[in-house]
């Protein structure tokens, strides 16, 4: 299974995040920060030869 890296909007430490299947994209999930455990939203896309993620807070 591919992953990504995923930057924390709220403490902004890097961490590696499993990545849907390209069928799925593009995608939004919920997701808890590993380090500070504050939710975010994961955003999911495909770029050129691999799935791009990103995150941002529930808020923005």
């Amino acid at each position: 299974m591919d992953t990504c890296p995923v930057t924390c909007p709220t403490c902004f430490e890097v961490f590696e995040i499993a990545a849907p299947p390209p069928g799925e994209l593009p995608c939004e999930i919920d997701y808890d920060c590993e380090v500070c455990c504050r939710p975010m939203l994961v955003c999911f896309d495909e770029g050129i030869d691999t799935v791009e993620a990103w995150a941002r807070g529930l808020g923005d």
